[in-house]
């Protein structure tokens, strides 16, 4: 791997990176749903090798961790070290601290560029500029993002009057490109039509209220007003949920972008 990927220390922070998650890396790696095994395979069968994958924006790994079930080498990358610090470690997976719009990988290296819930904090054209650098003649470049869980209504209730209603000011513009499933972002590659795909989990009310305290505008929320938004649902929130121990269905819907680099 090393013959393919060149760490630069000059390329290991972005003046443009904003970090939402370094001061809750170690909740957002225990709480965050997991990509569907079945998302990777179908990518590793669209790439035209799988000698080389880049997991951008790596977060906690696990997208890079399945990645490296199906290809060779795989090489994640994230703008925050603390986020990299805390990354599940595997010996198929290379972390390295860089942003998104200088990898540091060879020129025409990479089978597979992933992008998992954060094309929205990239300056899009640069990235885009390096992906065309990276990926090999046939390459596919392939973001997702999802939007809130789906339980069932009372609890679903509750979760976008916590997201729209009390921490609604708090997101970053940001997350408007995330509610419209990246639909609206220039997308300069052929795109291909993609299977659709989403993360299930079973879990109890503890963890769905971990998950909901990885929620960045949750913090913020949290940091500007002096209060925790959790406590002005937690007696809604159990009411709809019932039994605390019980665990329950969750789903995300993925949403997908999938484009190949033109021979």
């Amino acid at each position: 791997m090393g013959r393919r990927f060149v760490h630069n220390g000059r390329m290991t922070t972005s003046h443009s990176f904003q970090d939402h998650f370094s001061g809750h890396a170690a909740d957002y790696a225990r709480f965050r749903p997991h990509y569907p095994p079945a998302l990777f395979e179908w990518l590793a069968q669209i790439a035209p090798t799988r000698e080389l994958a880049w997991d951008c924006a790596t977060g906690s790994g696990q997208a890079a961790v399945a990645l490296s079930e199906r290809f060779a080498e795989v090489v994640a990358t994230d703008a925050s070290a603390e986020q990299v610090a805390q990354a599940e470690a595997h010996p198929g997976v290379r972390y390295a601290v860089a942003p998104a719009e200088a990898s540091g990988l060879a020129d025409a290296s990479v089978d597979l560029v992933t992008v998992a819930q954060a094309l929205h904090w990239f300056d899009l054209e640069r990235f885009y500029a390096e992906v065309r650098r990276v990926l090999r003649s046939g390459g596919v470049l392939a973001v997702w993002s999802y939007g809130l869980f789906e339980c069932f209504p009372a609890v679903d209730a509750v979760v976008r009057r916590l997201y729209s209603e009390i921490v609604g000011p708090c997101w970053p513009m940001e997350r408007r490109l995330v509610e419209d499933g990246y639909r609206s972002l220039p997308y300069p590659f052929p795109e291909l039509a993609a299977p659709a795909f989403a993360m299930d989990a079973r879990w109890t009310l503890a963890q769905a209220v971990g998950y909901l305290n990885t929620w960045s505008a949750v913090r913020r929320y949290r940091k500007d007003v002096g209060q925790d938004p959790l406590s002005l649902i937690a007696s809604e929130l159990s009411a709809a949920w019932g039994d605390p121990a019980v665990e329950r269905s969750i789903r995300w819907p993925l949403h997908l972008r999938i484009g190949r680099m033109p021979d």
